[in-house]
Parts: structure tokens; C-alpha cells; sequence
């Protein structure tokens, strides 16, 4: 017979299942073993670790921010400072910005000055400059003169807000370093619409006696909803003045993962607190968090200038997520039907043990397998059993 005939023999081919009795203690406790194992799967991690029993929905929540506090400063023209001056946008939703460094520019109006000093500026006379040439990273648009920058070096004139910005200055303690003291109080709502769940972080109790006088802290007043900032500082591992000199980003993290089995009323906000902006000594290039913005003004002659600040400070980021979950029948008979399907593996780990690691392992292999030959040529039906190797 060819192997092309073997190959299309074998196509017809039927396979059953065949019982054989091996009664051999270590293939027994390898059968039991590699069970235990399934069902402590099932029950341990499927059920109670990973609860596949529960149908779940994601938290849709709100968040409002409201900052108090205020500052003094002797370090610019703006002695005073309170909300409005230091929190930026005064409506920030689920974020909200303290500043806390500054530098001031004041009155700068529209008009003529020689740029900042560097390759692309420095001139001997007119013809190093080009008039109309605007450089997204300059200070302003060219007009094509030489001017002395200082008494040893010319610079090319520009069209800007003169004086320019001298951003080389910031201080190196925070103007504003009892901004440490400032509270911010976040109301937080959430829902989960599977489950008609509606949830706030100012639980039921809580009054407006109680919020003026309250802080929250881990241990003596888990629920009050504000927040000294040093203390976020502090519990997301930094310290609040070396931050508040360059500024950064920090993430205040609302956990709502709750277990709707029992009580509703038992699912209540885990905060956390964690730095979100790079913060590595080995890379120390465009560190911290600032921006600019200016205040505008008008003299009697009806001439508009303004005071430019570039401000630092700490961004808060309020993240908020969770899930609930409550018993379900469908996905408990579903995951629980294909945590279950593991215990077809057993009978497979079992017999590559007994074929491959027992004393005996030619003789179980010889019986493991059987075919049955059929014999057509004689007019009765003659059986011949043969053993072969798996």
C-alpha cells in the first residue's frame, strides 16, 4: 500500500473513547492534584478574586472644584492675592491651576525694542537684519535695523510688547509659598446607570456646619470633602515648596469600585494622590508647568499697555473611575461554564504523566491504544486486535 493510500485510509478513520483502569496510587494523586487545582481556580481566583459572577457598569461621574485661601507677597507690584488672582481659569471643572511663582513684566506697551541676544539676532548692521522676518520662537517681527542691545552688542529691532520679557529671573523661593495652606473643596457625583446608582463624595451626614470647619485626613475624617494642598503634596511623596518654585502636575485619584452585593450605601470614594508630570533628574529640560498671561490696561491718552505675567504653579488633575458589580445569572453560568471547561485538561495532564514520567510507562502505552481490524473476505465477521504505541 502507498503512503498516498495510507494517507486517505487514515481519513476514515473512527475514534472512540476507551476506558482503561489503572490502579496506580501516583497516577491517581497526579489526577486528583491537577483537579484540585482547577476547582481552587474556579472557586478562588474566578469567583473570588476576579468575582466573574457579577454583571458590572462603569462609573459616569461630575466634578466641581472650589480653591480658598489667600497669600501676601512683597516681590512684585501686586501685593494681595486671593481666588482670583492665583486660581486660573477661575472655572476649571474636573482640574483647576494654583499659582504659585511668578514673573512680572510690567507695562509693556506696543512698540520698538532690540531683541534678546543669540545666533539668529546678533548683528553688526542693517544688512544682517531682514525687515518683515517673524521667528514663532523670537520675540516679535524684524524691521530690518541694527540697534545696540547693550554698549558691546547690537541685536536686530522687532515689533513687540516692549520691555520684553526677562523670563531668566524666577525666584528661587515661591512668591507664594503660603499657597501650601490653601484648601480646595471638590464635589464629586457619580452614577451607575446600569444599576440606578447615584453616589456623592459628600456623604448624607455632612452639613455646612460640619464643611467649615472640617479637613480631610486619612485616619481621624476620611469623608470631608476638602483638601489642604500641602497635604496632597505631601501624600503623593513631594515636597509642596520645591514643587511650588517650577510648578508641576498632580492627579488626584477618586476611586469608586464598589461591591453592590451588600449595601448600597457601603460604596463610598478611596482617594489617592500621585505626581503626573516627569520629574527625573537626569532629564531636567522644560521642567515643571507655567504659562503666560496679561492684564490689560488704558491711560488717560487713551494708549492700551499691559502687565505680563509668567506664572508657575501646580495643576491638579481630578481623575475619577470605578465599577460596580452585583450577582448576575448570565455572566455566573457563563464564566463559571468556561472556568469549568479546564477540567477537560485534566485527563490530558494525567495521561502525559503516566506515558511519560511511571516506571511502567511501555506497558500502559501499549494498551492505551487499540485498533480494531475488520476482515471483509470471509462470510462471517472475524475481529484481530492489534496494540501499537501513542
Amino acid at each position: 500500500m502507498s503512503a498516498w493510500q495510507s494517507c486517505v485510509q487514515y481519513l476514515f478513520y473512527y475514534e472512540t473513547p476507551k476506558t482503561l483502569v489503572i490502579p496506580n496510587i501516583t497516577a491517581g494523586c497526579v489526577f486528583r492534584f491537577t483537579q484540585l487545582l482547577v476547582v481552587l481556580y474556579v472557586l478562588g481566583y474566578v469567583c473570588l478574586v476576579q468575582k466573574a459572577y457579577q454583571d458590572t457598569d462603569s462609573v459616569v461621574s461630575t466634578v466641581t472644584t472650589k480653591v480658598k485661601g489667600f497669600a501676601f507677597t512683597n516681590a512684585s507690584s501686586i501685593k494681595y492675592f486671593d481666588v482670583a488672582d492665583y486660581v486660573i481659569p477661575p472655572q476649571g471643572g474636573s482640574s483647576f491651576f494654583v499659582l504659585t511663582n511668578m514673573i512680572v513684566t510690567p507695562h509693556q506697551t506696543r512698540s520698538r525694542c532690540p531683541t534678546f541676544p543669540n545666533p539668529s539676532s546678533v548683528c553688526v548692521d542693517d544688512c544682517d537684519c531682514i525687515e518683515g522676518l517673524n521667528d514663532p520662537r523670537g520675540s516679535g517681527i524684524q524691521t530690518g535695523l541694527c540697534e545696540n542691545f547693550s554698549t558691546t552688542v547690537k541685536t536686530c529691532e522687532v515689533i513687540s510688547w516692549c520691555p520684553l520679557e526677562i523670563d531668566a529671573g524666577l525666584p528661587e523661593h515661591a512668591l507664594l509659598d503660603s499657597a501650601e495652606n490653601f484648601t480646595v473643596l471638590i464635589k464629586n457625583s457619580i452614577t451607575y446607570p446600569k444599576f440606578k446608582i447615584h453616589r456623592r463624595n459628600i456623604a448624607p451626614h455632612i452639613n455646612s456646619s460640619y464643611l467649615r470647619s472640617c479637613e480631610f485626613n486619612r485616619s481621624t475624617d476620611p469623608d470631608c470633602p476638602i483638601f489642604r494642598l500641602k497635604d496632597i503634596v505631601s501624600e503623593a511623596g513631594e515636597d509642596f515648596q520645591d514643587m511650588a518654585v517650577k510648578g508641576g502636575i498632580l492627579g488626584i485619584i477618586i476611586d469608586w469600585s464598589c461591591n453592590l452585593d451588600w449595601w448600597a450605601g457601603k460604596c463610598s470614594p478611596k482617594y489617592s494622590f500621585r505626581r503626573l508630570d516627569s520629574k527625573s533628574p537626569n532629564n531636567d529640560a522644560a521642567p515643571g508647568y507655567n504659562f503666560r498671561f496679561a492684564k490689560y490696561y488704558m491711560d488717560q491718552s487713551g494708549e492700551e499697555f499691559r502687565t505680563l505675567f509668567k506664572a508657575y504653579g501646580i495643576r491638579f488633575e481630578v481623575i475619577v473611575y470605578g465599577t460596580a458589580g452585583r450577582f448576575g445569572m448570565v455572566p455566573t453560568i457563563v464564566n463559571l461554564g468556561a472556568a469549568l471547561s479546564f477540567l477537560s485538561l485534566v485527563p490530558v495532564v494525567a495521561d502525559w504523566f503516566l506515558l511519560t514520567c511511571l516506571r511502567k510507562r511501555d506497558l500502559y502505552s501499549r494498551h492505551k491504544v487499540s485498533y480494531l481490524r475488520e476482515d471483509a473476505d470471509t462470510e462471517g465477521e472475524t475481529m484481530h486486535t492489534s496494540y501499537g504505541t501513542k
